[in-house]
């Protein structure tokens, strides 16, 4: 039986940052996956694929409403040709997990391709194709998560879908109809509204993206009603079932009254829950709590002090960045340096287009703590490479502190708000004012400057270009 200083379950984002940074700091390290390519859910069926469907989307929409504007002009009809676009997005994830693959190798991380469960606390029982068992002073469990469902709604993956499939459909839809208006319902919506499907969103709070400042969820849904989807708020869905290629789903609106919606597909994007399927945890005594996530303490440790988890599977936001830094973390704390991790500064991201991105509180976090704060905000339009794209859409939001000017949060939609994000975390890490920002030189011209002039709007409310 082979013997490692630290084994980690799941390939995912977490657990192969996590394999790696145990490999720099001269661990004996193995790590195991179940399926046949790396990577988890965030490359395989997650967050790379669907950027590349994204990106191909955005460049149709884009040649097909746009060119035109740019003096572009292409002869006959622009066509989707979709099995091409979805085999792009494949290429795209097999670089990716191919370079996964040589991530281990060149670390010389050993990989075991299986289903791994504790035996108990210090062994491992891997399933599969490399069969058999190992031993591990300590482990890590990063098994991630899989989609939510509604107990009432049965996937039968062809009509009635989750992210997954959505990543692979043989054919556009003629009307989506996305339970959720949460990040994964959005982006993918908006792949398929550009490529010529109606989309519909009904969404059971009374805003889409309900979890981030007000004022992005407002001025993301005027975007996607321009664009023509049709946005159904405060609407509770009731049932949803399939006749033969057709959806029908039903639901209760703010009013009380039944409301019916009829589709080619049905997109249930209602979340994500953490996955421990066959993990046998128990074997090994790890508590999980009622919400099936692993329970761990500030270390990621869990209550059996040789076996740590990260990511998805513990509580916090459910994001591959934030696996990233608890991986690190982990390998980190088991060779005896002191990390941490700021889990206030951990930036959410939507991928749409407009791109929304935050950091820090929000604006109804502050007012519910009673903090005072300031706010500054700039709008992109006044931007003159926003203008010189056209890519008018969007603002950045400084919230900081009333007294000391500490910057508490930063809330932006835009043209790439996803790259633009890194400054706000930066500063926010290192306790910058409103006025420290606004006191630094932004190239000209660049998105960023929007950066520049919600900070002056926050320190004295005097932004230069409105």
């Amino acid at each position: 039986m082979k013997s490692y200083d630290v084994a980690i379950i799941g390939s995912g984002p977490g657990g192969y940052v996590a394999a790696i940074r145990c490999a720099q700091l001269g661990m004996k390290t193995a790590i195991i996956e179940k399926y046949s390519t790396l990577g988890g859910t965030c490359l395989n069926v997650g967050c790379i694929p669907s950027k590349a469907l994204l990106a191909s989307s955005h460049h149709y929409e884009e040649a097909t409403k746009h060119f035109e504007d740019h003096g572009i002009e292409i002869p006959g009809d622009i066509k989707v040709n979709l099995e091409k676009m979805i085999g792009r997005k494949q290429a795209v994830v097999d670089q990716t997990t191919g370079g996964i693959d040589f991530l281990m190798k060149k670390n010389k991380i050993d990989v075991y391709e299986g289903l791994g469960s504790f035996k108990d606390a210090t062994h491992i029982k891997i399933d599969g194709k490399d069969a058999g068992e190992i031993e591990a002073k300590n482990i890590i469990i990063a098994t991630g998560s899989k989609p939510s469902n509604l107990p009432f709604i049965t996937l039968d993956k062809e009509r009635i879908i989750t992210s997954t499939e959505a990543l692979k459909l043989k054919e556009i839809p003629k009307h989506m109809i996305v339970i959720g208006g949460g990040v994964i319902g959005l982006e993918l919506g908006q792949v398929y509204r550009r490529l010529g499907a109606e989309v519909t969103v009904i969404e059971y709070m009374d805003r889409i993206l309900p979890t981030m400042d007000a004022g992005l969820s407002k001025e993301l849904n005027k975007v996607f009603k321009k664009a023509k989807f049709k946005m159904m708020m405060s609407h509770k869905v009731q049932s949803v079932e399939r006749s033969g290629d057709e959806v029908i789903v039903k639901a209760e609106n703010k009013k009380g009254e039944v409301v019916e919606f009829k589709g080619d597909y049905c997109l249930v994007s209602v979340g994500r829950r953490p996955y421990t399927d066959g993990l046998n945890a128990e074997a090994a005594g790890v508590k999980l709590n009622d919400r099936g996530q692993v329970e761990v303490n500030d270390h990621l440790q869990t209550n059996v002090s040789n076996i740590y988890a990260i990511g998805d599977v513990v509580k916090g936001a459910m994001l591959a960045h934030k696996a990233e830094e608890e991986g690190v973390f982990v390998a980190e704390t088991l060779a005896g340096q002191k990390p941490h991790i700021n889990y206030n500064l951990i930036p959410g991201v939507v991928y749409t287009w407009p791109e929304v991105a935050a950091v820090g509180k929000t604006e109804e976090e502050l007012k519910e703590a009673g903090v005072a704060y300031k706010a500054g905000q700039f709008p992109f339009r006044a931007l003159g490479r926003a203008r010189a794209g056209g890519d008018l859409d969007g603002f950045v939001k400084i919230l900081a502190d009333k007294t000391t000017d500490e910057v508490l949060g930063i809330h932006m939609i835009g043209a790439r708000c996803a790259d633009l994000i890194a400054e706000a975390v930066v500063a926010m890490e290192y306790r910058a004012s409103a006025e420290d920002i606004s006191r630094m030189s932004h190239a000209h011209p660049t998105f960023a400057e929007a950066v520049k002039e919600a900070a002056l709007a926050a320190t004295d409310d005097r932004p230069l270009h409105i």
